[in-house]
């Protein structure tokens, strides 16, 4: 459940296996403002979904997973 202070982001990825899911593990763990998140490997779009709180931008996000070789685009409703 999102809390009234937190949002919920969503992202196209190429995060497609577990290893890869691994390799950013330890970048969304240890943000600070991430709360939750997961990679749906089902998913076409390999969407990542994260639980932040307001201070995390979708620019952040994008930012912070660009420097480790993956693709992530913010998906619109």
């Amino acid at each position: 459940m999102i809390q009234p202070n937190n949002k919920l982001l969503i992202f196209r990825t190429d995060i497609k296996t577990k290893k890869k899911v691994k390799a950013v593990k330890t970048l969304f763990n240890s943000h600070a403002n991430i709360i939750d998140w997961s990679v749906d490997l089902e998913d076409i779009d390999n969407v990542l979904w994260i639980k932040a709180t307001e201070q995390l931008a979708e620019s952040d996000v994008i930012n912070l997973i660009k420097p480790t070789g993956f693709y992530c685009d913010a998906l619109v409703d």
